[in-house]
């Protein structure tokens, strides 16, 4: 556990690490007396590290973590503890390191702790090693022998390491028996994907595949796995480069060249264990079947290969290395970057690069003479701007561009032609669409992702990294076919945002609601409705606009206005059965986010449209509509002949989607006729003939009045029912509005149960969203501070506490958190 910060030295200190060598073994030995053995073992070593002025960082297991003001008293400690230690079973090992580390809240940290422990971690039983900065702190009176330079696991540079004493120890276990070059930096992060190879090499994995897009990073992470493993394979563990091999019959050669075979390959190998890594395999993956061979002749031989093209063969097993996740890519870019600040762009500027190591690197350099908000405005042309790597690597690492040519390069024609035609797809597309589009077939696909070039993401979906999908759309752009093609890309949506039904037509003829269809989609509506823009497709981008309907209100009603609002600006002469539509659809994103007045006009546009075209079902819609702001605005008896009329149509017409919204507005008057028994009633029929029809995002809403008129009856119990239900529905629906006030209904019931924590939390998150960017009536309308003023009624510890740990919550970890709060198997309302 560690220490408070103050107890802990600063300044220049030198860290202790020691453990028990072959202490499973021990245990196994001494069974039950393992237990006396090692409490004496570190009464024998605290006694030791106490008397000099050691204080204890750490400990874990069997091992020590210590530090000291002084190398001296460090070196000192060390002696007298290995001094201490009487009982000869227990030989433990320890390393020193000297160096100024950070003290945060959580301890120290940097790389002068990770380098002590690498230092402890390859010395033997009773053995004390220390660094070349710990040796220069200590007197020339101490007995030191020279043990050389040595290369630790973390691949930097050599350290020069001394042992205490001249006893005579086995070889260190450190990388000097392997070719393993040293790296110039520490690997940031990977510790998941370092724990994945070192498990399935050691699971009997005999060949894997590290594949990935060129920038990944995998030559680097295939290094310091190799690195990981050195004790693993006692016969070695050797790198085997093969960037500039083209001719798949040198492989063989050589790896023989590289281990000094005199022999024939499979001979020298014999049952040697050891680990070949295999580096930048993907221009001669045709060599696969004499390493499969190989393998089968050398039963405790294994293969690491990097590659951006898989080599097919049986043994082959694939681990696809993935981008870094922020905090990673974050470190990265800090560690190379020589302006790193605000983290909040340095985030956007890896997001913007996928998380790809190389493209990451690279900017980073650029920081020399652009702060990150300079070059985050530039990256919306990554290749241009993402060149001048080191010198001393490989051309093709240089630049990202060229790192995507030399995959490109890899494939065949019908390959390179699918890859430009796909371009035409923005954010994932599904195979189906791909074959509908580009005309591409699955052996065309499949060897895409082979290449590294395409991926399947873990919803199924095909896509490209943007960094790659921008090389793609240059070769786009040179195409003769690209409008067919963007055409025929539209069309294809259109398609598939109809069969979401999300429209007003599919939810009248209660056809399923496919929210699930429609969101994967978003990129490719950007994509193609910028298009129908550019090239006055306006009734095509319409009628996918409109296909949206339901989409747009309930997860993105800003932008949704301003496509309908670009779009309806070049329109020539639409016809009235596509524009009384697109004015209704127009309408109700404008609506959604409060801005009543202008909503309403357009409502009042789209009425008049349908009444032109006798359009029933539309008529009777937009009568609700209009009613509605009626009633907000105080009209009451206006509201009321409209509401009556549309009613009128919604159930000679027996459309139960309408007559379920016609419903919760004739509740909402009688809440202001002061009858709310009735009022109760009549939202719970509008819940039911909502669920009756299928239309969701209604159900959640009107669930949602349900919830708060039974808080005002005091009925928590049937509250907290739909509730429960409302939050879940919310999740289908993506509605980010609906999802802010049903937190905020939340934390009001939370509050009247008297859960202080509960009550906070969520209305933390509520916070927490207001903060990411405006949410639309919510800000403006009365609930915000009617919820607001139940939640501070009774303030207090516990809701300080839940207020503070939700507002580090996302919306949806903030859904979650409210729905595992309120009581479970709950039946819905």
């Amino acid at each position: 556990m560690s220490k408070p910060e103050a107890t802990l030295p600063s300044g220049t200190v030198t860290f202790l690490f020691t453990d028990i060598e072959g202490s499973t073994r021990l245990l196994a030995e001494l069974g039950d007396d393992y237990a006396d053995v090692l409490a004496a073992h570190r009464r024998a070593l605290r006694a030791a590290f106490t008397r000099h002025g050691g204080v204890e960082v750490g400990t874990e297991g069997d091992s020590f973590f210590i530090a000291f003001e002084s190398a001296s008293e460090a070196v000192a400690a060390a002696r007298e503890g290995q001094a201490n230690l009487a009982d000869e079973r227990v030989r433990v090992r320890m390393g020193l390191h000297t160096g100024q580390p950070l003290i945060t809240d959580e301890g120290y940290v940097g790389m002068d702790v990770h380098r002590a422990a690498r230092i402890a971690s390859v010395a033997h039983g009773g053995q004390v090693i220390f660094s070349e900065q710990t040796r220069s702190q200590t007197g020339d009176e101490l007995t030191i022998t020279d043990l050389g330079l040595h290369r630790l696991k973390d691949l930097g540079q050599p350290e020069h390491l001394y042992q205490l004493g001249d006893e005579r120890f086995p070889p260190l276990r450190s990388l000097n028996a392997t070719n393993l070059p040293a790296q110039p930096n520490a690997l940031i992060g990977r510790e998941r994907e370092l724990a994945d190879i070192a498990a399935l090499l050691s699971d009997g994995v005999r060949l894997l595949t590290l594949s990935g897009p060129g920038g990944t990073g995998k030559t680097r992470l295939a290094l310091q796995a190799a690195a990981e493993l050195v004790d693993e394979f006692k016969d070695g563990v050797f790198w085997v480069p093969l960037a500039a091999v083209t001719d798949p019959l040198v492989v063989v050669s050589s790896i023989e060249q590289t281990l000094g075979a005199k022999v024939p390959l499979a001979d020298h190998v014999d049952e040697k264990r050891i680990l070949l890594l295999l580096d930048n395999l993907e221009q001669v993956v045709e060599a696969g079947p004499a390493l499969v061979d190989l393998l089968e002749r050398c039963p405790n031989l294994h293969l690491l290969v990097t590659s951006r093209v898989l080599l097919r063969v049986s043994a082959e097993r694939e681990y696809e290395v993935p981008v870094l996740p922020d905090d990673e890519a974050v470190a990265l870019f800090k560690e190379r970057a020589t302006v790193a600040e605000p983290r909040e762009t340095v985030v956007e500027i890896c997001r913007r690069l996928d998380g790809l190591p190389l493209a990451i690197e690279l900017a980073a350099a650029r920081t020399r003479v652009l702060s990150p908000e300079a070059l985050l405005e530039r990256l919306d042309q990554r290749l241009p701007l993402l060149t001048g790597g080191a010198r001393d690597a490989p051309e093709r690492q240089r630049t990202l561009r060229a790192t995507i040519e030399w995959s490109y390069d890899l494939l065949n024609d019908d390959e390179r032609k699918l890859f430009d035609r796909l371009a035409v797809f923005a954010g994932s597309f599904t195979t189906e669409a791909a074959e509908e589009v580009c005309g591409a077939d699955l052996d065309t696909l499949q060897a895409l992702v082979e290449h590294s070039l395409l991926r399947r993401w873990a919803s199924g979906r095909l896509g490209m990294l943007e960094t790659i999908h921008e090389f793609a759309v240059e070769r786009f752009e040179q195409r003769d076919d690209r409008d067919v093609l963007r055409r025929r890309h539209a069309e294809c949506l259109l398609r598939t945002l109809e069969a979401a039904n999300l429209s007003v037509e599919a939810i009248q003829a209660e056809r399923p609601n496919r929210y699930d269809l429609a969101a994967p989609e978003i990129d490719n509506v950007r994509a193609v409705l910028d298009w129908a823009l550019r090239s006055r497709e306006t009734e095509l981008g319409l009628r996918i606009a409109i296909a949206l309907e339901q989409f747009w209100v309930s997860s993105l009603p800003f932008e949704g206005a301003r496509w309908f609002e670009q779009l309806l600006q070049t329109a020539d002469n639409l016809p009235p059965s596509l524009r009384a539509p697109a004015l209704r659809a127009y309408g109700g994103s404008v609506y959604i986010v409060g801005e009543f007045e202008r909503g309403t006009s357009l409502y009042e546009q789209s009425l008049a449209e349908y009444r032109s075209l006798g359009d029933e079902p539309g008529t009777g819609h937009l009568l609700f509509r209009i009613a509605y702001e009626e009633f907000r605005r105080g009209e009451h008896v206006e509201a009321r002949a409209l509401v009556e009329e549309s009613l009128q149509v919604q159930r000679r017409l027996g459309i139960r989607a309408d007559t379920a919204q016609v419903l919760t507005l004739l509740a909402d008057m009688a809440m202001v006729e002061g009858d709310r028994e009735k009022a109760l009633d009549l939202y719970r029929q509008s819940a039911k003939m909502a669920r009756q029809s299928g239309f969701i995002w209604w159900l959640q809403s009107a669930l949602l009045s349900v919830v708060e008129l039974s808080m005002e009856l005091g009925d928590l119990a049937g509250a907290s029912n739909a509730l429960y239900e409302s939050l879940q529905l919310g999740r289908q629906t993506v509605d980010r509005q609906g999802s802010v006030y049903a937190l905020a209904v939340s934390a009001g019931l939370a509050a009247k149960k008297g859960d202080l924590y509960h009550a906070g939390l969520c209305w933390g998150a509520v916070e927490a969203e207001e903060s990411r960017g405006r949410i639309g009536q919510w800000e403006t309308g009365p609930d915000r501070e009617k919820y607001w003023l139940l939640v501070r009624a009774t303030p207090g510890p516990e809701l300080e506490l839940g207020l503070a740990e939700g507002r580090n919550l996302s919306l949806d970890e903030a859904i979650e958190r409210a729905l595992a709060s309120l009581p479970s198997g709950m039946i819905p309302t």
